[in-house]
C-alpha cells in the first residue's frame, strides 16, 4: 500500500500540469477540497495543492509546447542522475535531464520505452507528499500499457520494481512494489491496454481516495469534468470512477473497500 515512509522506487510525488492552474485549483478544489498555495519566481509558479495544511499534489500551469494537460507521478530516486541513465540503458527516454530545485530535492523526468511519461524525485529538504491513501489523497496507480512483461521488466531494471500477481474472478492482476517488500508493500497495478475500452494509450493513472464516488462524479460533471467511466463497484475493491477533468488531465477517483484511511 502507499506510505510516507518513502523508500527507493515508492511513488513520492505527483504533480499537475495544466493550462489553466487557476481553474484546476477550482476544480479540484471542489472535488477534494484542496486549496492551491502558489509559488514564487523562484520555482516558476509551481504551487502545492494542499488538503488541512497538508500538500498532497504539486501543480503549474504549462504550455503546449510543454505537453498536454495530464497528471506526473513521480518516484522516490537516491541518485536521480545515474536512474536517469539506467532508464536510457533500458531504452526509456531522458525527457528532462536532472536538476537541483532549490535546497528541496532533485527532479528528473523520464519516458518509458513505451513512451509513457513519469518523473524521479531525489529528497532534499522536501521528503515527499504529506499524506497518502485518505480521502482526497493519491491512493492507487495504474499504469495502461500494449505490453505488460515489456513494461514489468522496464521498471524493475529502471526503479527496482517488483511484480505479484494478485489473482481474482477471470483473471490475474499484476502488482508493483518496491524492492525489498513484499505484497503487502504494493501500490500499483499494471493493466493491458486491450483489457478496458476507456483507455486508448498508454499512460500512468492516479487514483484519489474519496468518501463517495457518486458524489464526486455528480461535482465533475458540474464544474465541468468528464466521466470516461462511470461509478462501478469492483468486488472487495471498493466503487471506482474514471474522470478527465475540464483540461484533459486524467485521473481516477475510488471508495476503497474496505475504507483507505
Amino acid at each position: 500500500m502507499l506510505t510516507t515512509r518513502y523508500v527507493t522506487g515508492a511513488p513520492n510525488w505527483i504533480d499537475l500540469g495544466t493550462p489553466d492552474i487557476d481553474g484546476a485549483a477550482s476544480f479540484y478544489g471542489a472535488l477534494f477540497d484542496w486549496r492551491f498555495q502558489p509559488g514564487g519566481p523562484e520555482v516558476g509558479g509551481y504551487g502545492l495543492f494542499q488538503l488541512g495544511g497538508r500538500t498532497v499534489a504539486g501543480g503549474m500551469q504549462t504550455t503546449p509546447d510543454q505537453g498536454p494537460p495530464s497528471w506526473t507521478v513521480y518516484f522516490q530516486a537516491p541518485d536521480a542522475d545515474a536512474t536517469a541513465k539506467a532508464a536510457e540503458q533500458a531504452r526509456g527516454t531522458v525527457l528532462m535531464q536532472p536538476m537541483d530545485v532549490l535546497d528541496l530535492g532533485r527532479m528528473a523526468l523520464l519516458a518509458d520505452r513505451a513512451g509513457v511519461p513519469f518523473g524521479l524525485w531525489q529528497p532534499g529538504r522536501n521528503k515527499g507528499l504529506d499524506v497518502v491513501r485518505e480521502p482526497g489523497s493519491l491512493c492507487w496507480l495504474e499504469l495502461y500499457t500494449a505490453d505488460v512483461p515489456a513494461s514489468a521488466a522496464f521498471y524493475h531494471s529502471v526503479l527496482g520494481l517488483d511484480t505479484y500477481a494478485v489473482d481474482f474472478p477471470g483473471g490475474t492482476y499484476t502488482t508493483f512494489h518496491p524492492a525489498g517488500t513484499d505484497e503487502d508493500a504494493m501500490f500499483g497495478g499494471v493493466v493491458p491496454l486491450a483489457d478496458d475500452p476507456a483507455e486508448e494509450e498508454a499512460h500512468w493513472l492516479p487514483y484519489f481516495e474519496v468518501a463517495d464516488t457518486d458524489t464526486t462524479v455528480a461535482r465533475a460533471r458540474e464544474r465541468g469534468g468528464t466521466v470516461r467511466m462511470p461509478a462501478t463497484d469492483l468486488p472487495d475493491v471498493g466503487r471506482v470512477a474514471k474522470l478527465t477533468d475540464p483540461y484533459g488531465a486524467r485521473f481516477a477517483v475510488i471508495r476503497s473497500e474496505p475504507p483507505a484511511a
